[in-house]
């Protein structure tokens, strides 16, 4: 677990050998603590941003109002941000300034929770003035400072404080919870993609039912796009075995089916989130309401593997009845499909248009359609001339 640490440490060395103190911070510190694995390993320094310019050969000056650099060594890439502390927040989201400050304990008294206040030498002592560690070993998400200080800073830290209960199965303190229960109408001035990346990561981590939960308990989902009314149905959604499913796809699609939408798409464009993702849910949405148990040979050739695997376990989830067996059988029978997607068919348009005297039209995409079922239903070969047959006769009936 050390090894993310030990390959950034050429970084911390140069920063101390000129004289600047410098510490891994954040959440690969809390990762390390938890023995989770790491992700991207952040480091605070003394050091101005264009003193970290020029010690480094390669940086990327990523965000210089917030003092922060990417150094790039070794094949990987650090963010190196001065100690800095934050003026007054005008919009719940951002500070109106930073300030380059030269202690550690002032930058870490900005963060949002403890567990993420700590700070790490490269010699791997621990600098935990807020005991992060404290919290970390009892389970607890709590603020650092007056959590109503830190949710009126940048509001959308009570939707992150959600999203810990779920990634890391914590509990938030008694303050923090009432905090949010009180302040929850502020999350509306924050934009609402930063929101659907946290619910996203709520919706996906382990302890999804209990972050829900928490959410309806402190009426959070009020202030979140068009979730007001659907207290009951977010409730139902967390009693599911949620953990069957893989995709925030499917999460999405068995939350919406359980919200019994009359119009998903406009819910989903109030969440703001990506067309592709958009589609996605709502070809789920239409083939769920097409009993997805019952699929012919043309349906899993239609819909595709990926997509067939996805619904069935969504129906399974839904109905509380979660079989592996039945996943594997529909991928051996999707297997033993003699084509799986258009580009195995040997024929096209252009050959049904040469062995007719019609013309283009609607017809075309039908007899393709019905070449399609009759291979997949072994009423056919895959092959032209079998296929040449078939058609003559079929069109001179």
């Amino acid at each position: 677990m050390m090894d993310k640490f030990n390959k950034a440490k050429p970084v911390l060395q140069k920063l101390i050998d000129n004289g600047y103190d410098v510490y891994f911070v954040g959440g690969c510190v809390r990762d390390h603590l938890l023995r989770r694995e790491i992700g991207d390993v952040d480091i605070a320094t003394s050091a101005k941003p264009e003193e970290v310019m020029t010690l480094f050969q390669r940086t990327v000056p990523t965000g210089l109002q917030h003092g922060t650099v990417l150094v790039l060594h070794d094949n990987e890439s650090y963010e190196v941000t001065t100690f800095r502390t934050e003026d007054t927040y005008l919009d719940f989201r951002r500070p109106n300034a930073v300030n380059f400050v030269t202690s550690i304990n002032e930058d870490l008294k900005r963060r949002d929770f403890s567990m993420n206040a700590i700070a790490m030498t490269i010699d791997h002592e621990l600098i935990d003035p807020f005991k992060g560690e404290v919290a970390i070993n009892e389970k607890l998400i709590v603020t650092v400072g007056k959590s109503i200080d830190r949710f009126k800073e940048d509001a959308l830290r009570m939707m992150r404080a959600i999203r810990f209960v779920s990634q890391l199965q914590f509990q938030l303190d008694q303050e923090t919870k009432e905090s949010i229960s009180e302040n929850g109408y502020l999350i509306e001035k924050v934009a609402v993609e930063r929101i659907l990346v946290e619910f996203e990561k709520m919706l996906l981590g382990n302890g999804r039912k209990e972050a829900v939960n928490i959410l309806i308990e402190t009426h959070l989902e009020k202030s979140l796009p068009n979730l007001a009314l659907h207290n009951d149905s977010l409730k139902k959604f967390a009693q599911l075995p949620l953990n069957y499913l893989e995709t925030i796809e499917e999460l999405w699609t068995v939350l919406i089916y359980k919200m019994n939408l009359e119009e998903t798409g406009p819910f989903l464009r109030s969440w703001k989130m990506s067309n592709d993702r958009r589609k996605s849910i709502l070809l789920l949405m239409d083939e769920l309401n097409n009993n997805p148990s019952e699929w012919t040979n043309y349906d899993l050739y239609r819909i595709g593997l990926d997509k067939c695997i996805k619904l069935l376990r969504i129906n399974m989830v839904i109905n509380h009845s979660f079989n592996s067996d039945k996943l594997m059988e529909l991928t051996k029978r999707y297997m033993s499909l003699p084509i799986k997607s258009s580009s195995d068919l040997c024929i096209n348009g252009n050959d049904l248009l040469s062995w007719s005297n019609k013309k283009g039209g609607p017809w075309l995409k039908e007899t393709i359609i019905l070449v399609e079922k009759n291979i997949l239903e072994n009423q056919l070969e895959n092959e032209m001339t079998a296929i040449r047959e078939w058609f003559e006769q079929w069109d001179r009936q």
